[in-house]
């Protein structure tokens, strides 16, 4: 009998702009930002309200960033746990640990250097139109008490309870806290490991939950798009351009932070380790794009891993731990540049001298304390926490506000840039990366999609 010949399968073409994911998401940021400008323009109702218009714009994009949270708990939990179940098959596990927190300070400190020098170089404090009127202090503040008593869960399920007055009664609400969420994890991760073969039946059902949840989070970031029309849109609306403009000069150090850092250090540490700078962002381009229109490193985290394995090579097995790590730490955007900027504008908005010891300060909250970002409430708290160590007055975070969703989108994608480059480079380093798979990368998000519950 004649062998039989199977021939390849011929190449997918490639798909219109219009029906490709990036090409949605840019196509909804120019919708968004139109849709804005035309709400700003209706201006508010006749009893001061917001007009319809801005109302469906913050509906929408308040829905998408629910549907994202909603599944951050029990995404958090499952992959930190199975990841840890994951890193007993990889021979120097302990040596990957200490590398990966290693790499995260490295580079926080390196970005937060710049973030300093562009404070300085630029002036930001001194060259903005905004009023002094305009200070207030923020709603929710961080401090180091704050971050260590974060640290303690307050339950198994990480949740907190608040509580807030208004006209109309008081509200309770329910939120969760990642640093908490991550603690439970990493416990019940250990205590996984150190039971044995009785918690075998555990880890094979916590696997099986995180391949569900993957699946269902894929289904919310294929909304994308359209959450993307209603958080632009809503940002354009409420805050219009006369807030960039009077804080041109913040806004600009702040971006020209995040460029360098995304497009200079981190090519410079890909480059020192013999890989190819445009490869990587080739294959994390998914991630990076998916952070930016999001906001949210943990809701981006499920891209993020999979880009990291599929793409870039990391094997599953340590990018299943260090990408989950990175979502909750890893932040050179909104704990290092912002922070660093943001300190230095309120000094010379204020006319605070700042000595050397403060520059010393600002370094340490950036590279110690970005865990405080995951556990309160993202890169205002940080700046609170940076603030109140250096003595500086908590109402200048009122000043910033107005650009912040602005300046979120950028802080969010090298956030995540981050969460990807860092794993890559231990793996490098470790000997363990799949350099095949790195020089062949760049699958879009609809091919990890069709990859996101392997057979």
């Amino acid at each position: 009998m004649s062998p039989t010949t199977v021939s390849a399968a011929a190449p997918r073409a490639p798909q219109p702009f219009y029906r490709n994911f990036g090409g949605q998401v840019l196509a909804a940021m120019v919708v968004g930002l139109l849709l804005g400008y035309v709400a700003r323009i209706m201006g508010p109702d006749a009893a001061g309200n917001p007009n319809w218009l801005t109302q469906t714009l913050a509906t929408v994009g308040s829905s998408f960033v629910s549907l994202l949270r909603a599944l951050v708990p029990v995404l958090v939990f499952t992959a930190i746990v199975s990841s840890i179940a994951n890193l007993r098959q990889l021979n120097n596990a302990a040596r990957l640990v200490w590398q990966t927190l290693l790499w995260f300070a490295i580079t926080a400190l390196v970005s937060v250097v710049i973030g300093i020098a562009l404070g300085l170089i630029i002036q930001p404090g001194l060259n903005t139109a905004v009023a002094e009127t305009a200070a207030r202090a923020p709603s929710s503040t961080g401090s180091w008490l704050d971050f260590l008593k974060g640290l303690i869960p307050s339950n198994i399920l990480g949740l907190q309870a608040s509580t807030r007055v208004g006209d109309s009664g008081a509200t309770t609400s329910l939120n969760f806290n990642v640093l908490q969420i991550l603690v439970i994890s990493i416990v019940v991760g250990v205590a996984a490991l150190r039971v044995g073969p009785a918690a075998d039946t555990f880890l094979e059902f916590t696997r099986s939950f995180l391949k569900v949840i993957h699946k269902v989070l894929w289904w919310v970031i294929r909304l994308t798009p359209i959450g993307t029309i209603g958080l632009l849109g809503n940002a354009v609306a409420v805050y219009g351009w006369d807030a960039l403009a009077q804080l041109g000069w913040f806004a600009a150090a702040v971006y020209i932070g995040l460029v360098l850092v995304l497009f200079c250090l981190y090519p410079i540490l890909l480059q020192a380790n013999g890989l190819n700078p445009i490869r990587y962002f080739q294959s994390a381009w998914p991630a990076i794009q998916l952070g930016f229109v999001s906001r949210s490193s943990v809701g981006t985290m499920p891209v993020t891993e999979r880009v990291t394995e599929k793409n870039l090579g990391v094997p599953r097995e340590y990018a299943a731990f260090a990408v989950p790590l990175g979502a909750t730490t890893k932040m050179d955007g909104c704990a290092a540049i912002y922070p660093a900027i943001a300190a230095i504008f309120v000094a010379q908005f204020f006319g605070v001298e700042l000595g050397i010891q403060h520059y010393l300060l600002i370094v340490f909250v950036s590279v110690i304390g970005s865990a405080a970002t995951a556990g309160l409430t993202g890169a205002t708290v940080m700046l609170t926490l940076t603030l109140s160590t250096l003595g500086l007055p908590l109402e200048g975070v009122g000043l910033l506000l107005a650009v912040d969703p602005i300046l979120d989108m950028g802080r969010t994608a090298v956030n995540v840039a981050g969460q990807a480059l860092i794993p890559t480079i231990v793996a490098k380093r470790q000997g363990i990366l799949n350099q095949a798979i790195y020089d062949n990368g760049g699958k879009t998000i609809e091919a990890l999609d069709a990859e996101a519950v392997p057979a």
